[in-house]
């Protein structure tokens, strides 16, 4: 090659190569400058960062909206609705900021923030006064609007939530004020309220051990199970083993499983046993001494329903610590106070007014517990260990049943021996004893009959 033309090359490729450093910076800022508007110190975004509501500021930055809130105060001043941190540390349901927080609901948290933005500047000196009808505004969420009024006595509020604050704070290109909870739109209650209800009848079969025809010697196909539908295994076949039960063989293959969320349901009526009054010993024996709360959820998941007996404080405390300080009492106490039917106080009722005594199944195997008609309620047991129904449906909700009760029920001694004969029964081998033949009662027979004709026998 050629020097000279070499040369040449060399000089115009270091010339292009100056060309690109020197401008390369320059179209980059200048790009940068025109996509994405330059905040400076003094803005309101930076304003609401450094402010004490640092609960919205968090759901801001796991929402990723600082983008957006910067092209929003580029473009034009803004006003901020920020909740007080109290509204999202203590008022706002845990389930729902659960909602808000999981990574798939991003678009929904994305809403609910936005639902609490204006695209233009209001201060509190451009509210609506009181003479006048409600002032609509449009927020950076498209779908949702807030509308802003002033009662009678002069307060502020936006979407019936009240301004507490009003311009906290102020700044050129936009102004926050406190309100006294959090907005939320339609879309994201019911977004929340499918999902909700979406994980509550979600079923979820369990794999368990195959069986085999013993006829065919093949595997037997589970019959199809519709949702909701109960369980096909007894309520004792689903229980864990406790200190009255024998272990509980693997679930069958095609049993429902999961329809209803009974955690919930469980730790709902404990709560309500509290919110009520005088039932808290059974309440602390459910969640403290036992594991029952977390059975009877279980249970009530796979489609079991409960009926729970609850003595109040003043029947559990007359019980001795003899009666509790045994292995496994307190379990074998509760077991013969939950009866696995769904009865109410009106349905029990009318049973023993019709049929006079009812005899009702308990997790205690294989106590029953007695109930009969008395005085215009209901009574459960017999002699000196008997209770009334005291506090009818405590808790009803289709699955689990709470009613109160003014003492502790015992199995009947009577009822245990009659049990233990049973068993001796059951357990005795039959022996079969041929009989002997009677030859002198049939010739009494005989000659009865041929005197009959006249004969002499």
């Amino acid at each position: 090659m050629d020097t000279s033309v070499y040369g040449v090359c060399n000089h115009k490729n270091f010339s292009f190569f100056l060309i690109l450093v020197f401008l390369v910076p320059f179209l980059l800022h200048s790009a940068s400058s025109s996509t994405s508007p330059q905040i400076n110190s003094n803005s309101i975004l930076v304003a609401l960062l450094d402010s004490h509501y640092t609960e919205l500021t968090e759901l801001v930055e796991k929402a990723l909206l600082l983008q957006k809130l910067e092209e929003a105060v580029g473009n034009h001043n803004i006003t901020i609705f920020a909740p007080r941190n109290h509204a999202l540390e203590r008022d706002l349901d845990p389930e729902f900021k659960r909602f808000l927080l999981e990574p798939r609901n991003l678009n929904s948290l994305q809403t609910l923030l936005m639902s609490h933005i204006l695209p233009t500047r209001i201060p509190s000196a451009a509210w609506p006064p009181a003479a006048t009808s409600v002032v609509r505004h449009t927020t950076l969420s498209s779908d949702y609007h807030l509308h802003l009024t002033t009662n009678s006595s002069g307060h502020k509020t936006v979407d019936s939530a009240a301004v507490l604050r009003p311009d906290d704070v102020v700044r050129p290109d936009g102004v926050i004020h406190g309100i006294e909870r959090l907005l939320v739109p339609r879309s994201v209650q019911e977004d929340f309220n499918r999902r909700r209800s979406l994980r509550s009848i979600a079923a979820v079969l369990p794999e368990g051990a195959p069986e085999v025809d013993p006829r065919t010697h093949r595997l037997k196909k589970p019959a199809p199970v519709p949702a909701g539908a109960p369980p096909v295994l007894p309520i004792y076949d689903a229980m864990a083993p406790g200190p009255s039960l024998a272990p509980a063989p693997a679930p069958g293959p095609g049993g429902p499983r999961h329809h209803f969320n009974g955690e919930r349901q469980v730790k709902d009526f404990i709560q309500t046993l509290l919110h009520y009054g005088g039932y808290n010993e059974m309440a602390d024996i459910l969640v403290n001494l036992t594991s029952l709360a977390t059975e009877m959820g279980r249970l009530v998941s796979e489609g079991y329903v409960l009926t729970v007996l609850a003595p109040n404080d003043e029947a559990m405390a007359k019980l001795t610590t003899d009666q509790l300080s045994e292995p496994g009492a307190p379990e074998q106490i509760i077991y013969y106070h939950i009866i696995p039917e769904y009865q109410t106080e009106e349905s029990m009722y009318n049973a023993v007014r019709r049929f006079g005594k009812i005899r009702y199944d308990t997790l205690r195997l294989p106590h029953k517990v007695a109930a009969q008609e008395a005085d215009g309620s209901v009574k459960f047991g017999n002699g000196d260990g008997s209770a009334y129904l005291f506090d009818p449906d405590i808790y009803t909700d289709g699955r689990i049943s709470v009613q109160g009760i003014d003492g502790v029920l015992f199995p009947r001694e009577e009822e245990e021996e009659d049990n233990k004969a049973a068993a001796r029964r059951r357990t005795t081998p039959l022996v079969k004893v041929a009989s002997k033949p009677r030859r002198g009662k049939l010739m009494q027979v005989a000659c009865g009959m041929l005197g009959a004709f006249g004969s002499v026998c």
